[in-house]
């Protein structure tokens, strides 16, 4: 099997609309969580999301199209091309038909759904888009950025609710190792937040309601956690096979070991109270990467400030590492940017990159007092310089969806 290298990152965030923004903001411990402008939210019981801010579509992008467009897929394309140039990917100069795109989303053009039910009620069948079936699908963003790039290679997305991103990234890890393509853009995008999905969040009782204090409502692993933030935005990495970065001479970041994949198969909200099904992920992840337990140095968790969800997730990780689990760091970047849902695993594995690129582990935020069932190292409130080898990436979805990702620093040999 091929080594696989990630070569090029982009991001767009509550905190940043492009990779360093972001990781200074993460490190700083600024929050991204703010009071709904995207539409008036006064009817609503919870005010608060993180959203992206001062959002501009790339001018590569053809404006006429672009007007087609989801808002999460002006997102992923928007993330792509940093990704790109952040890589130094000419595209004239490399085979077309090896380079391929897997990229997801979580739910897809909602913003679309909803606008054209709209007219459909107001105006009529006749006034719908003939555009809507295409651009609201989950593919869309995939097929965009294809087109964008004229990259012919292998392309899917695939959803997986909140581990929509680890599994992208992770399927496109397998077809660089496995040889049928040389280069992956493999990410995910949402654009969740809607008067409808906050609607059904809240009936659900997953989100937390301090309407008054945005940038405190986050709190991962403490005791006053009551529920997650919702956010939006997009994620992109450009996998490449060991051999093509080096041929090309492309900045290597790190290097993507192995992927795993599994199913709580209880309920399709409520995670494994166990944390069974996040631990075979992790489990999958480390031996298909061939790293020991005690190899890794950070785990970006999946962290969302859900009283179970954080629980469960402590007990998963106590089931994968044993004694290793208290000397690990492990953060919630969504106690910063809130809960990107489908797009949260790309965003997040690239934070683990930039982690081990840099030695710093971004913080969890508004962790003032920890929950007894929550009682490993969560790097409260603070970031922290540490040399970092090995991370890992968690992401829980709902259906039970599970993923893990691990990520090594480059090393030639």
């Amino acid at each position: 099997m091929r080594r696989v290298v990630v070569t090029g990152l982009g991001a767009i965030t509550p905190v940043g609309n492009d990779v360093p923004t972001m990781w200074r903001a993460l490190l700083a411990g600024q929050s991204g969580i703010q009071t709904i402008t995207r539409f008036d939210a006064g009817a609503l019981p919870i005010r608060i999301a993180g959203e992206v801010n001062n959002f501009t579509l790339d001018a590569a992008v053809d404006a006429r199209e672009a007007r087609r467009m989801s808002l999460y897929v002006q997102y992923a394309l928007n993330a792509t091309l940093e990704a790109v140039r952040a890589a130094q990917l000419d595209m004239n100069l490399v085979d077309r038909e090896q380079v391929g795109v897997v990229f997801g989303t979580g739910a897809g053009g909602l913003d679309l759904i909803f606008e054209q039910h709209k007219t459909y009620l107001e105006r009529g069948h006749r006034r719908v888009a003939p555009t809507l079936i295409a651009n609201m699908v989950g593919d869309s963003a995939s097929g965009y950025i294809a087109i964008q790039l004229g990259a012919k290679g292998p392309n899917m997305a695939i959803m997986a609710a909140c581990s929509t991103g680890g599994h992208n990234i992770g399927e496109g890890f397998e077809i660089v190792r496995r040889g049928d393509a040389e280069v992956i853009i493999a990410g995910s995008s949402e654009a969740p937040i809607h008067p409808t999905i906050m609607a059904s969040f809240t009936n659900m009782r997953g989100l937390d309601s301090d309407n008054e204090h945005p940038e405190k409502a986050c709190k991962p692993f403490d005791v006053r956690r009551n529920g997650f933030i919702l956010a939006e935005g997009a994620g992109a990495l450009v996998l490449e096979s060991l051999e093509h970065a080096q041929a090309r001479h492309a900045p290597i970041i790190a290097e993507v070991l192995g992927h795993g994949s599994s199913n709580d198969a209880i309920d399709m909200v409520a995670a494994d109270q166990d944390g069974h099904g996040a631990a075979r992920a992790m489990q999958m992840a480390l031996r298909k990467a061939g790293i020991a337990p005690a190899d890794v140095d950070y785990i970006n968790a999946h962290g969302t400030g859900t009283p179970l969800n954080d629980r469960s997730e402590t007990l998963a990780i106590k089931t994968t590492f044993g004694t290793h689990a208290s000397k690990l760091a492990i953060s919630s970047t969504k106690s910063m940017l809130g809960h990107m849902m489908g797009a949260a695993g790309a965003v997040e594995a690239i934070i683990c990159a930039l982690a081990i690129r840099d030695g710093y582990i971004p913080p969890t935020i508004n962790l003032a007092q920890a929950d007894p069932a929550c009682d490993l190292d969560y790097v409260p409130n603070t970031m922290r310089e540490a040399p970092i080898r090995v991370a890992l990436s968690n992401s829980i979805g709902l259906g039970g969806h599970n993923s893990a990702l691990v990520l090594r620093r480059y090393s030639p040999t």
